[in-house]
Order: structure tokens, then C-alpha cells, then sequence
């Protein structure tokens, strides 16, 4: 579904200086594949979700999303969930959940059907008519995730979603997430600065260092699915993340 190969990114200072956001990205991503992004801050973890929704181009490089066959229209096949919620207060959750497919105009009783089954897959059935201030940080990170998926995108981009709940809840999310990946089948790109996080949901798992921002490495994590907490403790969890904290000059 994704091809990227030697895709660089600079930007330029008002003063002139040209500072390298992100270099050396090849990696090929295949339908319904979930590929961690890992990295310390300023190695171009965002920058590259930007460049994957067509919100930056690229200075080198090759950049291929979807097939003759299966066209990609980044404006109705991208679905984006944040590191805060960003639901609108004045909203329920059936409502905030439906925003994307009122902005692409999608029909309204599909779009609303699809959306309370969402609302269902995510485990907040009977939260339809609430409120976002009477939902917990997790459950409103969920409602995101809905409505990351109402307009039935080809590719979820998460910019560190759970990086600002508290570490039980984090886990519990990350739990939730792998369930629903695989119940909707999607294609998900998952940025974090969590190595343990990273091998834990990763079919595979991209490396990018900073000083200066590159892609150090790209590779598979063949650990079986449905992966659980108690994974973290095997060996093979271990030799994953000992292979990112090599990468990450860490070890």
C-alpha cells in the first residue's frame, strides 16, 4: 500500500539555516499492516505522518500510496487521531464521531449507521448521547479512534495517541487498539516514543534516530497476534527492544 524509498525532508529557518527533518525513509508498507514509528523527539516521526497524509511533499525521494487498481485520495483516505482527543465539547459522541463524513458529504443514514457501529467496536455503546467532559481521557481517546475510521479511510495515521494518559490507562488502550486493528482490518501507522509500546502493537517497526533525523531501520517483529501484556516479559519481546535501544545508542 506504501513504498517510500530515500525520502528526505529540510526546512528553512526565516534566517536561512536549512535543518533536516527526516532522511533516509524506505520502508514498504503492506494493506492492513500496523508499523510503529519510533524514535526520540525531533527525528521526523511527524513530519513523516505528514508527508504520508500529502500535508508536506518531499524534497528526495520516492513516495507511493496505493495502486493503479486502488487509488489514494489523501482528503477521503486518510483517518488522523492525535495525541489530545481534539472532540468538540459541544458535541456528543455520536455527533463528534460523524464529523468526517458530514465534512466529505458522505449520505447521512450510512455514515450514522457506521458510526454507532463504531462507537460499538470501541467499546462505548451506550455513550452515543454523551458528552466529551463526561467521558474519561481513555474513552475520549476512543471516541477519536471512531471517528478516525467513519469515512472507511484506507490509512489511519496516530500521532502518539495515548501519550498523554496515565501509564495503566495507556496500556489498556493499547490493548484496545490491537482488537480493534484487527477487527477493522485497517492499515495503521503509530507514532511513539515508547520502545516497549512500539514492539507491543508493531507488525513492524520503524527506527529514526535524531542529530541529524534519519531512518535507521526498518524491519518485521514476527511476534505472534493476539499479543498480550505478558509478552513483555519473553525473551523474544526482549531481543526487539534491545535491537531499538542499539539503534537509538541507548545500549
Amino acid at each position: 500500500m506504501i513504498r517510500l524509498e530515500g525520502v528526505k525532508k529540510t526546512y528553512v529557518s526565516r534566517e536561512g539555516a536549512r535543518q533536516v527533518a527526516i532522511s533516509d525513509a524506505t520502508m514498504t508498507v503492506n494493506t492492513g499492516d500496523l508499523v510503529s514509528l519510533v524514535g526520540p523527539s525531533g527525528c521526523g516521526k511527524t513530519t513523516l505522518l505528514k508527508i504520508l497524509a500529502d500535508l508536506h511533499d518531499a524534497d528526495e525521494g520516492v513516495i507511493e500510496i496505493g495502486t493503479d487498481d486502488d487509488p489514494f485520495t489523501p482528503g477521503r483516505d486518510v483517518g488522523m487521531v492525535f495525541q489530545q482527543s481534539l472532540l468538540l465539547k459541544w458535541r456528543r459522541v455520536l455527533d463528534n464521531v460523524m464529523l468526517p463524513a458530514e465534512i466529505l458529504g458522505l449520505p447521512r443514514a450510512e455514515a450514522r449507521a457506521r458510526a454507532r457501529h463504531l462507537i460499538e467496536m470501541v467499546g462505548l455503546a451506550g455513550y452515543e448521547d454523551k458528552y466529551p467532559y463526561e467521558l474519561s481521557g481513555g474513552m475520549q481517546q476512543r471516541v477519536a479512534i471512531a471517528r478516525a475510521l467513519v469515512h472507511d479511510p484506507k490509512l489511519v495515521l496516530m500521532d502518539e495517541p495515548f501519550g498523554a494518559l496515565d501509564a495503566l490507562t495507556r496500556e489498556k488502550m493499547n490493548l484496545e487498539l490491537l482488537r480493534i486493528w484487527e477487527e477493522s482490518g485497517k492499515t495503521i501507522v503509530f507514532v511513539t516514543h515508547s520502545i516497549q509500546e512500539a514492539v507491543l502493537l508493531g507488525s513492524h517497526c520503524a527506527v529514526l534516530t535524531s542529530g541529524p533525523a534519519r531512518m535507521a531501520d526498518y524491519f518485521d517483529i514476527d511476534l505472534p497476534y493476539p499479543r498480550t501484556l505478558d509478552m513483555k516479559v519473553t525473551e523474544p519481546f526482549g531481543e526487539y527492544t534491545r535491537r531499538i535501544y542499539k539503534l537509538l545508542g541507548m545500549a
